[in-house]
């Protein structure tokens, strides 16, 4: 089909030489919006020609002759002269459908040409008398056709039927065309007669020969008014059976018209009869469509014209609701068939007041869902034509009745309900909704029976009719008027929720349409009708009515006086809340409301533009009785509520700030003021109950948010906060929530991100109110405890006591919180001296504490000035705090996670602050740590965590005791009870390769390089062997011996010492257990070691004699204390030594040749054969001095 119609602009070209219009739906669906058929009657320009009286086709029949049924004719002549003959050929043609269709169509054009041209031309012919009788022939000839063809209604079954085919192509059955013919002779009948008139100019003309032979007169106007209420009649007969299938859901989706053809039919007849009733002063259509359909609506017998009309009809009342509206969107369609905005037909608002009267009235008991069908065809027509203050009267007199319904319709389920407003912003949407209804054809207007109830639809139709008046007119006060007079104190005490609801509903259209202060000012003096111990539901939907009211005034008006009546209620309700004596019950049914008003006054900040319209009269001394009262579930809600009134306070002053500049002194001084009562009521009624919460161990998480929203308060407005904060509320405030030891690091942990985030230099390289340290320093101290205490929420199994979520949030917020420590200047200036930036953008906690800690201890080592090392030490005790009220609660929940992190932690601070705590301002700290964590009196449920962590104490407690200057011996003394404490305590009952490779104290003293630090602790470690695990009691080995050298040779395998004092410690009780102990493990382990002290010391020597007095003495000391008790054992122990190295045995010749012969001279019996046999066997390993030495034996 075209897209454009040729007609559509103002231009009257040409039709070009092409078939005459004529009705016809294929190629056309069946859409309001769309345009009509290309080749129909409007949208070819016929109509449009018609009513502006020009010529049907000024560039046809020009020609002297014309084809006419297949005959040509003289052009000028042939209607005049052969008129029956013409007429006839039209009815005798019937088997040929198509070509019937056109040529019948083509003639009707020819008439409706002539009529125009050749008898307005009044050119001279011989046939004057003839042409005179010409009127009189067509109208005869026409009323023959009327009765030829006969009524629309009269058609067959099966010729009506093709109002049902559907686009087929080109190709249609005889049926179709013949049906789309008779709509085509039917207009063309009443186009004819319209176009005879207006050549007539006024003059009747009379059927003479009809009237000759019946006696009955025939006048063209008498014929079109005929012809006009039988087709009228029929197209509605036509619409009944359509309406029949129409559900009230698909009232406006459901057409009148069982095909495109007839649509344009009731769009031809409309301008049609809109034209001659301007013109000719004649009746309109909806006086003809009045006349039609009141008998249906009130009972009354049908006049005569309309004759014919179904006497059945499925609910007459809606069916004519139904075609009223949809003939009224018809309307829209222009001349050239486009649809206009602009209005193309009269309004019929008298007929439509009547049918209201008829849908309102009690006694006719319509339904529901056929009201809410009736309202939703009156929105319609409202949307189409000015809105009707008749009607919006008629209709609210109903309604004012049925406040206290609920507009249900039954059998269309939970979506015939009406939308429900569970807060003042969804509320004010609802009316938005009804100031604004949706454009016609959208689904939002004719799917609104779903959506809306017929009171929400009448609410449309108010809004409508009050929006045509916005200067305050005399209608607009009338319906305003109306409105507030069917309002009394009964009648408000009489309202249920439901009616409540639509009271405030109807108001707050009022409201938004209207005066606004007016009518919302009425609707607070009717609520005070309501009883003041009226339900708690009744209440929220009060507090939720006026606080959408303090919306709608968010346009510019204070809410004053407003916020003050609701202040007023919301205090009194709060009171009942807090009262000890009100049942739970009570309270639970008065939390309703309370809620209500905190979501509500929340919308209401958040909506605010700039706080300057007296909002902070909406947050007053009812919320000191609230908040005390709440449950925990309760609290997390009036916290949220706080927490966007605080984020709203900040975005607004920032707004002002920003406008500053532009605004007028006035304007900023005002805007200013608002804002300080903003913080006073605020800091007032708010933040005792938020201080007193802070010692919480279940601290909401909401808590954190808004301590910081404070913060930013006494950031922005230092003086507004109280006396108590003062004078440094910003310190004061972040003592409270983020540098208190007391607080739970849960709620350190999420409070101080918000603050270090937005202003870490400003608030926090201030000192603190107390002058101790500087805001960094406590920042620090309060990440560290964090750290510590990030799974004291965990069970001693180690799960989570909190839900995934909510675990990952927590370990996030650390997380941020590491990041935002890492970058204070104070630690970013440590970490950059001691080269330990992170590499990384997300560094995890401990890894951050671990490197913190590092680098403060190597900060410390680099300085060289004794009063800066004191400074120094000061801020680091400060960075940590008093660490074991940090660890207490992990040390008490026995968490192994928790302990794990505590030693490992306080392990890391031992070993790289070691200096540092070795000195007297310090060294304190290390002996709690010793005492309280190293020699506690049970120690088994530490055992993993200090397995892991011990050698960080080791190490740590070896330098200190090296470096302290007052008490390096206590120092040493404790990390021997230490040393000796966990080198019994893990080690294993019997030898364990595995075992003894991963004890803690063996850990602790290994390392790839040997250095001084080292080698100190490996000979303490050394020392605890040799006193209290290798002591010997007589001939008693000590216990776990085997196990104790494996230890002993590990040690020394691990370690590449080359000292040979160090390396001889152990050496005597190796020696003495080599002589004593014929146990194959203790003698192989033993000989292990030995063989390792003798190889390295036979290394050492070849550096020099110092090297070779230090390995002699340990076997020479072994000889003599020996001697005369264990001579033949030595012996053979100095044989093991003699294979290692002979060197060392050589030079022990005169000492054991000596003892030898003091023994003998003892015993006083002379040689002793079996110990010099012994003791020869010795020297035969040790060379020539060796044999040296025997000879001299045998000289005694």
């Amino acid at each position: 089909a075209e897209t454009l119609s040729p007609f559509a602009a103002d231009s009257l070209c040409e039709l070009p030489p092409t078939q005459p219009p004529c009705f016809c739906c294929s190629e056309t669906k069946d859409d309001p919006a769309r345009s009509l058929h290309a080749d129909g009657y409007v949208y070819r320009g016929a109509l449009k020609r018609l009513l502006l009286r020009l010529d049907p086709a000024p560039s046809e029949y020009e020609t002297d002759t014309v084809e006419i049924f297949g005959f040509p004719w003289v052009t000028e002549t042939a209607l005049v002269e052969s008129t029956k003959l013409l007429f006839g050929q039209a009815g005798n043609l019937h088997y040929e459908a198509e070509d019937l269709k056109k040529q019948c169509v083509t003639f009707l054009q020819y008439i409706k040409i002539y009529l125009h041209s050749v008898i307005e031309a009044g050119s001279s012919h011989p046939f004057e008398e003839v042409e005179a009788q010409f009127p009189s022939a067509l109208l005869e000839e026409l009323f023959g056709i009327t009765l030829l063809i006969g009524r629309l209604k009269d058609l067959s079954a099966n010729i009506q039927s093709a109002f049902t085919i559907q686009n087929q192509g080109k190709i249609f059955p005889p049926s179709w065309h013949l049906l789309h013919l008779h709509l085509d002779i039917h207009w063309s009948i009443l186009e004819i007669l319209h176009l005879l008139g207006l050549k007539m100019q006024g003059q009747v003309v009379y059927a003479h020969q009809f009237v000759n032979l019946t006696g009955e007169n025939l006048t063209d106007t008498s014929l079109f008014e005929e012809h006009l209420c039988s087709l009228l009649c029929d197209l509605t007969g036509l619409a009944m059976g359509k309406y029949s299938k129409v559900r009230p859901t698909e009232t406006l989706n459901i057409h009148h018209y069982p095909c495109p053809c007839i649509k344009e039919l009731w769009i031809l007849l409309m301008h049609l009869l809109e034209n001659r009733s301007k013109v000719l002063h004649t009746q309109s259509f909806w006086n003809y469509m009045n006349s039609l359909l009141r008998p249906l609506v009130t009972g009354k017998p049908t006049p005569d014209q309309f004759d014919g009309l179904p006497t059945h009809c499925k609910d007459p009342l809606g069916f004519t609701w139904w075609l009223v509206t949809h003939s009224a969107l018809l309307g829209q369609y222009s001349r050239s068939g486009a649809i206009h905005n602009e209005k193309h037909m009269g309004d019929n608002w008298t007929f439509i007041e009547e049918l209201l009267k008829i849908t309102c009235n009690p006694k006719g008991n319509v339904a529901e869902d056929q009201i809410r069908m009736h309202v939703h065809c009156c929105l319609t027509v409202c949307m189409l034509w000015d809105p009707s203050t008749i009607a919006v009267s008629t209709l609210w007199d109903y309604y004012s009745k049925k406040l206290n319904s609920s507009f249900t319709v039954p059998w269309l389920g939970v979506s015939g309900l009406g939308a429900l407003c569970k807060s003042p912003l969804a509320l004010l949407e609802q009316a938005r909704s009804c100031c604004c209804p949706s454009p016609l054809y959208s689904p939002g207007h004719t799917q609104l029976y779903h959506s809306a109830n017929s009171f929400h639809i009448f609410l449309r139709i108010l809004a409508l009719c009050l929006s045509q008046d916005r200067a305050g007119g005399v209608p607009q006060r009338q319906i305003k008027g109306r409105i507030y007079s069917k309002f009394s104190s009964k009648k408000m005490q009489e309202l249920s929720e439901a009616g409540l609801m639509n009271f405030l509903l109807l108001f707050i259209v009022v409201a938004k349409q209207v005066e606004l202060e007016d009518v919302a000012g009425r609707a607070c003096e009717l609520l005070d009708f309501l009883p003041s111990n009226c339900p708690p539901g009744h209440r929220t939907l009060v507090w939720r009515g006026q606080l959408t009211l303090l919306l709608l005034f968010q346009r510019g008006l204070d809410v004053g006086a407003q916020a003050s009546w609701l202040a007023s209620s919301f205090n009194e309700t709060a009171k009942e809340f807090y009262n000890k004596t009100t049942e739970m019950s009570r309270k639970l049914a008065l939390w309703g409301p309370l809620g209500s008003y905190l979501e509500g006054v929340a919308e209401v900040f958040e909506t605010s533009t700039s706080l300057s319209l007296s909002e902070d009269k909406l947050l007053n001394e009812g919320f000191d009785w609230l908040l005390p009262a709440c449950r925990q579930s309760d609290l997390n809600s009036a916290l949220g509520f706080l927490q966007t009134v605080l984020a709203q306070r900040v975005h607004h002053r920032s707004v002002h700030l920003a406008s500053n500049l532009t605004w007028a002194p006035a304007h900023t001084s005002i805007g200013k003021e608002r804002h300080l009562a903003v913080a006073s009521a605020l800091w007032t009624h708010f933040f005792p109950f938020l201080r007193g919460l802070r010692l919480s161990q279940t601290p909401p998480a909401q808590l954190a948010d808004a301590a910081a929203g404070f913060t930013l308060l006494a950031f922005d407005l230092p003086g507004t906060a109280p006396q108590d904060l003062q004078p440094s509320p910003v310190q004061s405030i972040m003592q409270c929530f983020g540098w208190d030891d007391m607080v739970h690091p849960l709620l350190v942990t999420r409070y101080l991100p918000h603050v270090l985030q937005i202003s870490s230099e400003t608030s926090l390289s201030r000192e603190s109110s107390s002058g101790s340290a500087s805001g960094q320093s406590l920042s620090v101290r309060a990440w560290f405890r964090c750290v510590l205490q990030q799974h004291l929420h965990k069970n001693q199994d180690g799960t989570d006591s909190r839900t995934g979520e909510l675990s990952r949030a927590v370990e996030e917020q650390l997380c941020e919180l590491t990041r935002l420590v890492l970058r204070l200047p104070e630690v970013d200036s440590l970490l950059q001296k001691a080269g330990l930036q992170p590499t990384a953008n997300k560094i995890e906690p401990s890894a951050a504490l671990e490197l913190f800690v590092k680098s403060v201890g190597i900060a410390y080592s680099r300085i060289q000035v004794l009063s800066e090392r004191s400074v120094m030490i000061t801020r680091a005790l400060d960075y940590i705090g008093d660490i074991f009220k940090h660890i207490k609660p992990s040390l008490v929940s026995k968490n192994p996670e928790a302990l794990q992190l505590t030693y490992w932690a306080v392990g890391c601070i031992v070993k790289h602050w070691s200096p540092l705590l070795a000195t007297s301002k310090a060294q304190q700290l290390l002996f709690r740590i010793v005492d309280g964590l190293l020699l506690p009196h049970n120690v088994m449920q530490q055992d993993k965590a200090l397995r892991d962590s011990l050698p960080l104490y080791l190490q740590g407690l070896s330098v200190a005791s090296s470096v302290s200057q007052s008490q390096g011996a206590y120092m040493k003394q404790q990390l021997r009870s230490v040393t000796r404490r966990y080198l019994n305590h893990f080690l294993p009952a019997s030898p364990s390769i595995g075992a003894i490779a991963n004890h803690p104290v063996l850990l602790g003293a290994c390392e790839a390089s040997p250095t001084p630090r080292g080698a100190a602790l490996r000979r303490t470690i050394l020392d605890v062997l040799c006193d209290n695990f290798l002591q010997f009691k007589g001939y008693t080995p000590p216990p776990r011996l085997a196990t104790v050298l494996m230890f002993l040779l590990e040690l020394l395998r691990r370690n590449r010492d080359t000292d040979p004092a160090l390396l001889t410690l152990p050496l005597p009780a190796v020696l003495r257990s080599l002589m004593l102990v014929n146990e194959v493990q203790v003698r192989t382990t033993s000989t292990d070691a030995l063989q390792l002290v003798v190889e390295r010391c036979a290394a050492a020597s070849a550096e020099g004699p110092i090297y070779l007095i230090l390995c002699l003495s340990s076997p020479r000391s072994f000889v003599e204390e020996n001697e005369g008790v264990y001579d033949r054992q030595i012996y053979s122990v100095l044989e093991t030594v003699a294979v290692l190295d002979p060197a060392v045995v050589q030079a022990l010749i005169p000492n054991l040749s000596l003892s030898l012969r003091n023994t003998e001279h003892k015993r006083g019996l002379g040689k002793n054969t079996t110990l010099r046999s012994a003791y020869k066997k010795l020297l035969c390993l040790l060379g020539e001095s060796g044999q040296a030495e025997i000879t001299s034996l045998e000289e005694d």
